[in-house]
């Protein structure tokens, strides 16, 4: 009896076959993982409430972080953005999450704009900053930590970025 003709392609033929279709494939799942980029842009001119708010947040730095800190002897992130922001007279929500959906968001960062990050890995934002300029944030990073200056450029920051809002003129 003879044997049946296939056309089957030998295996290598067929990985090269199917190699552009798994490219593709990849990059798509790769796009749909790419997170917004952190856009920033100095300004020419600061407004009298950025300049307060970029003052402010300067004295706070070496200020001990507490979880719900609000005041001198303790802040969280959130709560430096309240406090820094209320003494240039403008309301903001008191939690990271909150600033976040409530806040005009915007494409690019001046100094004293709010940048938002996802640091709890739960799609949500949980830190905030506050943008100084040239590349660098002024926040609470965590327990045992200070208010302190951070550079942007660091992969972390990159990597868990969400937006950045304007609460300021």
């Amino acid at each position: 009896m003879p044997m049946p003709v296939t056309h089957a392609l030998p295996l290598a033929a067929r990985f090269e076959r199917l190699m552009p279709l798994a490219m593709l494939a990849m990059l798509l799942i790769l796009a749909g993982c790419a997170g917004p980029q952190l856009a920033t842009r100095e300004a020419e001119g600061l407004s009298m409430d950025r300049a307060l708010i970029l003052a402010e947040a300067r004295q706070a730095l070496g200020t001990p972080y507490r979880y719900g800190g609000t005041g001198a002897d303790g802040l969280d992130c959130s709560g430096l953005v309240q406090r820094v922001y209320a003494r240039a007279g403008i309301g903001v929500p008191r939690t990271s999450s909150r600033q976040f959906a409530r806040l005009p968001p915007i494409d690019e960062a001046r100094p004293g704009d709010l940048l938002f990050f996802d640091t709890a890995s739960g799609g949500d934002a949980s830190h905030v900053g506050i943008y100084l300029g040239d590349d660098e944030m002024i926040h609470a990073p965590g327990r045992g930590r200070q208010v302190s200056v951070t550079s942007l450029s660091l992969d972390y920051w990159q990597e868990r970025f969400l937006g950045a809002a304007a609460p300021a003129p």
